[in-house]
């Protein structure tokens, strides 16, 4: 049975290798490309995000804090 399977699957061509090498190398590139534009947009959302939490927390220090009118005092 092997010896019928031999003729009718040709062996692949070098040049068709040669093509899907090729071809593999540039989606693998292309891939690492998006991967790395993809991080990058997040670190730039990231420092976005940061620094408008920094500013509300700043700012959020400034304000009153009226919950501490209802605190009782902690007798130690």
């Amino acid at each position: 049975m092997s010896e019928k399977l031999t003729y009718i699957l040709p062996c692949p061509q070098p040049q068709v290798e040669e093509s899907f090498a090729v071809y593999q190398t540039s989606h693998q590139f292309y891939y690492e490309v998006q991967k790395r534009s993809e991080f990058q947009r997040h670190c730039e959302w990231y420092d976005v995000t940061a620094e408008e939490n920094r500013q509300q927390l700043q700012r959020m220090r400034g304000e009153l804090n009226i919950m501490q009118w209802f605190r009782r005092p902690s007798k130690i």
